[in-house]
């Protein structure tokens, strides 16, 4: 062979070499199937045989990276199972999905709703005058989020009742939040399974404009120690020889569940230890950012292991799409493989 042609292979023919929709079974074999085709068919199909790799691995610590309007756009209960099974040991996210959670349990009776899909062309300054929020083709009334902001308040005033000022993490906070809480949700159910959810920018929230709201309308103050996370994130990750992330979107989520590893990385070359160390080991990524713009949002995994936030041997795929789509598609494909290899 010219050593100037790359080697190739045919397609897969155990898989059938095609897509054959005749032969499809059930939503695992479609992704699976996939992995015979080309593009981001074959990434989804890919990234489904790394999710079973990740969760058999049997000292894999797992984490969710969560960005985007994943909760308000129906997401909630996919993490709810993956919590649930014990996929998920870590959930790292957005104040604004935090809020769009407590905002879903509003409802008083079964069946109530708290976010609304419409057709994306209303006229925005009517909903404005409607005080009606809109995040694409979905909708939450101003109504829901100033109910939401007063069930954090009284939680968090029973919580601490004789304290004007204190200081906590975010996850602290979280986990007081989920105890506190009787609808299912994601807060609840991560609490329920001693799972910690991190939070690396409160501040850019509703979340963080209620906490404020409370420092000027109660004079209760509380100090969100989003450093002192880094700390309790890296103690977990210490405790732990494989790695493993599942990533949606990009920003902040994404960035501070992989920036751990550079920080124990010095921490340890500080203290003049060899770091055992090495990154992600397994990543799976749902996104629509590209590297082009040089953002971290849509970097590759092969850029970050320079930074050494991936091990250089990770086992990784890139999705790149819409996650309402990719993620539970993929996710619900998991959840078969799982259900059918334990029965075998």
């Amino acid at each position: 062979m010219d050593q100037n042609v790359p080697e190739t292979k045919p397609r897969d023919a155990k898989q059938g070499g095609t897509f054959d929709p005749s032969a499809i079974t059930d939503v695992a074999n479609a992704v699976a199937s996939l992995q015979c085709c080309g593009s981001q068919g074959k990434g989804l199909g890919t990234a489904l045989e790394i999710l079973v790799q990740m969760v058999k691995a049997p000292s894999c610590f797992r984490v969710l990276a969560m960005s985007g309007a994943m909760i308000p756009a129906g997401m909630e209960e996919i993490v709810c199972q993956l919590l649930d099974r014990s996929i998920i040991n870590a959930i790292v996210t957005t104040g604004a999905n935090i809020t769009h959670s407590l905002i879903n349990i509003l409802g008083s009776k079964e069946g109530d709703q708290a976010h609304y899909l419409c057709t994306g062309d209303e006229k925005d300054e009517e909903l404005w005058n409607k005080s009606m929020y809109r995040i694409y083709d979905t909708l939450v009334a101003g109504k829901q989020f100033a109910a939401a902001g007063k069930i954090l308040y009284t939680m968090l005033r029973d919580e601490f009742p004789d304290t004007k000022r204190l200081a906590l993490t975010p996850s602290e906070m979280f986990g007081i939040i989920g105890k506190r809480l009787a609808k299912r949700c994601m807060l609840k159910i991560a609490a329920d399974h001693g799972v910690p959810v991190f939070c690396g920018a409160t501040s850019d929230s509703e979340l963080g404009i209620n906490l404020m709201k409370f420092r000027e309308i109660h004079d209760f103050t509380i100090l969100l120690d989003e450093v002192g996370d880094i700390g309790n994130f890296s103690s977990i990750i210490s405790n732990h020889s494989d790695h493993g992330i599942i990533i949606l979107g990009g920003g902040v989520p994404r960035n501070w569940a992989q920036q751990i590893f550079p920080y124990i990385f010095d921490l340890e070359d500080a203290r003049g230890f060899q770091s055992r160390f090495r990154g992600y080991h397994y990543a799976v990524r749902f996104h629509t950012g590209v590297p082009d713009d040089g953002g971290c949002s849509g970097c590759t995994i092969s850029e970050n292991v320079s930074w050494g936030k991936y091990y250089e041997g990770t086992v990784h795929q890139s999705v790149w799409g819409d996650a309402t789509i990719t993620f539970p598609l993929v996710i619900t494909a998991l959840f078969q493989v799982l259900d059918k290899q334990s029965k075998i």
